[in-house]
């Protein structure tokens, strides 16, 4: 199934010694929570609704519950505690008998249990699942290239969370900070499945034109539009915690390219893959003829990848339009609305960008793929051994 290419290996290699690295990396901000805290599973054996109140649709008080530690150094202890209901709706929880719970235990000084909170309900173990099952999946569809895509995949989201994350709460630029680790994931993601070949160069220039295009437009609109970071979920939280310092909008303007990202190399590598094949099949193509023909390639691509992130960013504020929708606000006005615009923008500038790396990647993959190289060949009508010629072959194409 696996198919190993040596070329490939130190790649592998470097990647998994870098992600095995980040995973032991602290991001510095791990002494905000007490060191003493100890996390666990545990299963609700009881609770008591008497002190819940009811008004409306808005449940708040508190929830007596029962809970068994099920692993930790409090293995097999009953203990009972409180769930405190604040009267939201996105962060509040409501346990039921039998359910299990993330309980967050707080020792004593004699290193007892002490305060014990029931955080919310577990479901780490449903997400390992999951993790484990699309790397499954990936390993079994995609042999050597899908583990390649899985290691990828580990690596960006541990640089997303050690290195971006982090650097952006000390106060880095959030925009040159989102460009350069793009540039990064991208070169790393892309040189990774497709190994350091004329494809895997063509579609990470194409791909970086292309995010660097989406920054820019980013940068202009958000400032044009009037919008600001404070439309993203848990902004204010941020500010009230100590961060009053950071610039919600460059944080802003750095997510929306961020977020088309991934889709600017999908594209891009499509575009240069095709063209590879193109070339290797027809070895005299001349530039111009090659650049049509990923130009024809990006044209067929970027109609479904345009309504692909459309889509995804609909599917994430779906009950915003459902909500106005059923109080009869019209279209200019929920258009107009900053939540909506912002969302808007997200939207537009990832399609820019999308579009805009198909015929990059179409001319820049052109020039790699129609270039001559000058290579030493045998002639056997009697041309010196040592003499060289231009020739371009179909195994110079890959």
């Amino acid at each position: 199934m696996f198919s190993l290419k040596n070329g490939d290996m130190p790649l592998v290699l470097l990647f998994t010694l870098l992600s095995v690295g980040l995973c032991f990396t602290p991001t510095g901000f791990e002494e905000r929570i007490d060191a003493r805290a100890v996390r666990c599973k545990a299963q609700v054996l009881n609770v008591d609704d008497s002190q819940v109140v009811l008004t409306g649709m808005i449940r708040h008080g508190q929830q007596g519950v029962t809970l068994k530690m099920l692993d930790g150094p409090y293995e097999g202890e009953v203990v009972n505690s409180t769930n405190l209901l604040m009267g939201r709706m996105d962060i509040d929880k409501l346990f039921a008998q039998g359910d299990m719970a993330l309980a967050v235990i707080t020792p004593d000084e004699n290193n007892g249990m002490g305060m014990v909170v029931p955080q919310d309900h577990y479901r780490l173990d449903l997400e390992v699942f999951l993790l484990c099952l699309f790397a499954a999946l990936l390993l079994i569809f995609g042999g050597w290239t899908g583990a390649k895509a899985l290691l990828s995949f580990v690596f960006t989201g541990l640089v997303l969370w050690k290195a971006l994350v982090p650097l952006m709460l000390r106060g880095y630029d959030p925009v040159l900070l989102s460009l350069g680790i793009v540039t990064l994931l991208t070169a790393a993601i892309i040189f990774l499945v497709a190994g350091f070949t004329r494809k895997g160069l063509s579609a990470f220039l194409g791909a970086f034109l292309g995010v660097a295009s989406s920054c820019l437009l980013s940068i202009y609109f958000t400032d044009a539009l009037r919008l600001h970071g404070a439309v993203m979920p848990f902004a204010e939280t941020l500010l009230y915690s100590g961060y009053g310092h950071l610039d919600l909008t460059r944080i802003y303007s750095a997510a929306v390219f961020l977020a088309a990202s991934g889709a600017v190399m999908d594209l891009g590598m499509d575009v240069s893959a095709s063209l590879e094949e193109v070339t290797a099949e027809n070895p005299n193509m001349t530039f111009f003829e090659a650049a049509k023909s990923g130009i024809r390639v990006g044209r067929a691509v970027v109609g479904t990848m345009t309504t692909t992130l459309l889509l995804a960013y609909s599917g994430g504020f779906v009950t915003l339009m459902m909500a106005f929708m059923a109080q009869g606000v019209p279209a200019a006005n929920f258009f107009n609305m900053i939540f909506v615009a912002a969302e808007v923008l997200k939207t537009l500038v990832g399609s820019f960008g999308l579009v805009l790396v198909a015929p990059f990647t179409a001319v820049t993959g052109a020039w790699i793929f129609t270039r001559k190289r000058k290579i030493r060949v045998s002639d056997s009508s009697g041309v010196p051994r040592g003499s060289a010629r231009f020739v371009r072959s179909p195994s110079e194409a890959g």
